[in-house]
């Protein structure tokens, strides 16, 4: 009797750090400057500067793909917001960050580029690309880059380039989602770069999520679908009911937006764009002469498409969303969202340690 109390107090010494530490603080929390382990996920035309604002009040990251500003003069603007907003938060551990877009079909890639590393940026996330210029460019005055990666071959290219940390992009992720489950994802990429962190994303939206993705070994965990049924978006209200109704049957991929697989809420304007392209779309986008411009056509046509779906007053039904619709039951504010996540999340540590004793 008197070993197994002993043995009980030494699992206790051993298991108190971890699950007080691992699960809200730990070296991804401390470099990037926030309080909790989550990413409020880039979504474009969706993320905006008052939902970045809230989540550094909230102390998680922030972040919004640059794209979402194109107008001259706009994303300067709103970088030289938020650092003033960063700078005034009084000892609360916030921050943000920008999605870069890095392929050559991005037009504004190295313009949005510049007007970030003036406003000295603390962080970016790139997506579909070669990282190396954003990499050198943010290391040049202590900014860190996480990459988006889908395999372990995407991510030796960019650990290979000096990346700082991964996106796992997970299956059931909105958008543009990877093959791989979380599962099989986040420990393969910690196995194969044990130095650098991994942060899960796809399928999140609740503390539970969380706290799976962190028995996994990621550092942190990105959420996007579970914010747009948020106060502070700007979308239109038919979007936000919509991630509330619609259920996890109902994300659909489509080739038809950008060229590539994403995913969608398989509404009855998606049913009617359809979701695949047809023989000449592909043969246009694989030919090494016009896959540049025909991808920038398709991806100008598709931003115009979501642009009409997305804001206020829209009359189609075209939005991007996750699996994690299945786990949205409410539009909320983003305190309120962060509050019940991180909530949760501590729910999830107890019943960890009540698990073990």
């Amino acid at each position: 009797m008197h070993d197994r109390a002993n043995h009980g107090l030494i699992l206790t010494f051993k298991l108190f750090p971890f699950i007080e530490a691992r699960f809200m603080s730990n070296t991804f929390t401390t470099a990037f400057g926030i309080r909790y382990p989550i990413l409020m996920a880039p979504m474009f035309l969706v993320s905006n500067e008052a939902m970045v604002q809230a989540a550094m009040e909230q102390e998680i990251a922030g972040t919004f793909p640059s794209l979402n500003y194109r107008k001259d003069g706009e994303l300067a603007a709103v970088l030289e917001r938020l650092n003033a907003r960063k700078a005034a938060l009084d000892g609360r551990r916030g921050n943000y960050g920008v999605n870069l877009i890095v392929q050559r079909s991005n037009p504004l890639y190295e313009q949005h580029l510049q007007v970030c590393v003036a406003a000295k940026v603390p962080f970016y996330i790139t997506s579909l690309g070669n990282p190396r210029q954003v990499i050198d460019a943010a290391h040049s005055y202590g900014a860190k880059v996480l990459c988006d990666v889908t395999n372990l071959q995407h991510a030796q290219k960019a650990a290979s380039e000096g990346a700082d940390g991964f996106i796992a992009v997970c299956a059931g992720a909105g958008g543009h989602a990877g093959p791989y489950p979380m599962q099989v994802l986040v420990p393969a990429l910690r196995g194969a770069f044990p130095h650098l962190p991994v942060i899960a994303a796809g399928g999140i939206a609740n503390g539970q999520q969380i706290a799976s993705a962190l028995v996994l070994d990621a550092a942190g965990v990105s959420i996007g679908t579970r914010f747009i049924a948020s106060t502070e978006a700007g979308v239109s209200d038919a979007y936000k009911q919509g991630i509330v109704q619609y259920g996890m049957d109902d994300i659909v991929p489509t080739e038809r937006l950008s060229g590539t697989p994403c995913n969608i809420i398989n509404t009855p304007a998606a049913k009617q764009m359809g979701y695949r392209q047809n023989w000449l779309e592909k043969l246009l986008s694989r030919n090494a002469k016009t896959k540049r411009y025909f991808k920038m056509l398709v991806q100008l046509k598709g931003m115009k498409k979501l642009e009409k779906a997305v804001h206020p007053g829209a009359y189609q039904q075209l939005w991007t969303a996750g699996q994690s619709v299945e786990m949205i039951h409410d539009i909320s504010s983003i305190a309120h969202i962060v509050h019940q996540l991180t909530a949760e999340l501590e729910t999830s540590q107890q019943q960890l340690y009540d698990l073990h004793f």
